[in-house]
């Protein structure tokens, strides 16, 4: 297994990791910390809520790790088993390895992390690229999942490339560019100061997976027979919210849509909207 250098430095490593232990003292509940192995690498859990309760999945984005659903998890875990699950490849404690998008290992990956740790079905929450992620084992696996919450996915249409086209540069200023990129991807909601120098902790020193996440076909969505919800920003800069509400509406018979007003592309403390959809039953 071929694994990436993802710092630009093992100092700028370290900053990284030491801002994930800080965040993680602060973690609101008790919980249990794992390394869970894969065919695609080992990869880290955080376990907290109600033991015995069903199982929910938290899936962050690209260029984060799973301190951002500290604002969420206690919530969840009043009625979840909940498990935080370190993306390969991201600023987690992951292995860093990135396999390909377009196969089946991030099915595969998901899968293997489920089977170590005895889970049959589950509830998913994936952001962004976890939003993929969620997707790419839903479409794989669909009888493993029991509902499937989406915040602003990749896969469903291509990405904006005006953002790109504008992030790239940016990038390249440093610290004032990197927070220009910030503020694109936030909106205009409002966030502490703590997760504003989190992100630009890791956008200064982890190198960003290069690429475009694969579209799925109208088969694969078709496949999600299971209650789904589609959370998005109304101001996300990289992906356009009435279009992928447009084509899921087409393929997905059980979905619910919701867009937060002044919302942008990385939606923060969500668990208001999403907890009425979980505790739904279907008619």
């Amino acid at each position: 297994m071929s694994t990436e250098c993802i710092y630009k430095s093992s100092t700028g490593e370290r900053a990284v990791m030491s801002m994930y232990e800080a965040m993680m003292a602060r973690w609101p509940m008790p919980y249990k910390a794992l390394n869970v192995p894969t065919r695609h690498g080992n990869t880290f859990v955080i376990v907290s809520g109600k033991e015995a309760a069903p199982a929910l999945l938290l899936l962050h984005g690209a260029g984060t790790n799973s301190v951002i659903w500290a604002g969420d998890v206690a919530e969840y875990g009043c009625q979840y088993q909940v498990y935080a699950v370190d993306l390969l490849g991201e600023p987690g404690k992951s292995a860093p390895h990135r396999p390909a998008w377009d196969g089946p290992a991030y099915a595969e990956w998901l899968e293997d992390v489920l089977d170590n740790l005895k889970i049959e079905r589950a509830t998913l929450i994936g952001l962004s690229q976890g939003g993929w992620t969620a997707l790419k084992f839903a479409v794989y696996e669909p009888e493993r999942v029991e509902k499937l919450a989406l915040l602003t996915p990749g896969g469903i249409v291509p990405d904006k490339l005006w953002f790109i086209l504008r992030a790239i540069p940016l990038s390249l200023l440093v610290r004032w560019g990197i927070k220009r990129i910030i503020r694109m991807v936030l909106g205009s909601q409002a966030v502490s100061g703590e997760v504003s120098e989190a992100m630009t902790l890791i956008m200064t020193h982890f190198k960003a997976r290069m690429g475009v996440l694969p579209i799925f076909s109208d088969l694969e969505l078709q496949r999600l027979t299971m209650p789904v919800m589609l959370l998005m920003g109304a101001q996300d800069a990289l992906r356009d919210a009435d279009k992928i509400s447009t084509r899921l509406h087409k393929l997905v018979p059980h979905l619910t849509v919701e867009i937060i007003p002044g919302g942008g592309h990385a939606l923060l403390n969500t668990v208001v909207q999403i907890l009425p959809f979980l505790a739904a039953v279907r008619a």
